[in-house]
């Protein structure tokens, strides 16, 4: 297991599925730090370390990114394909975390280069199952480069 802690930007407007993510995050046995915004604008800010992310100690760079695709001011897709055309970030892991099952958000998903698309599970028990699971991938076997 890599040691921790393990940065995740949680970039989703809805504050009862944020809670839920944070929730299940905390219970995993990884050693991982949720920061949660909630529209595309400040996300990007955060990514590029811009106006009031501008401190690397305030936005430090996420081991993985969990997208929401719906969001305010930039949408998901959009965000997701500015964070693939930068270099700084494209090798972030970016997993879509959506409650939407069509193949059309899915396809353009992965066409915008998101590394996973998973839909947000109803029950709790199986959130938690979601969380572990990325956690043991996406922290403990995924390899990528240190870049910042």
């Amino acid at each position: 297991m890599t040691p921790g802690p393990h940065h995740i930007l949680l970039i989703e407007d809805n504050i009862d599925h944020a809670e839920l993510t944070r929730l299940s995050f905390k219970e995993c046995r990884y050693d991982t730090i949720l920061h949660h915004l909630t529209n595309g604008e400040d996300a990007l800010d955060y990514l590029l370390r811009q106006n009031q992310y501008s401190d690397p100690a305030s936005s430090p760079r996420p081991k993985i990114i969990l997208l929401d695709l719906r969001l305010p001011k930039i949408d998901g897709l959009e965000l997701l394909e500015k964070i693939k055309k930068d270099k700084k970030l494209c090798t972030i892991p970016v997993i879509i975390l959506s409650t939407s099952n069509a193949d059309a958000d899915m396809l353009k998903s992965y066409e915008s280069l998101a590394n996973s698309y998973i839909a947000k599970p109803i029950d709790f028990k199986d959130f938690l199952a979601m969380a572990e699971t990325i956690c043991s991938f996406w922290l403990q076997w995924n390899i990528t480069p240190d870049i910042d």
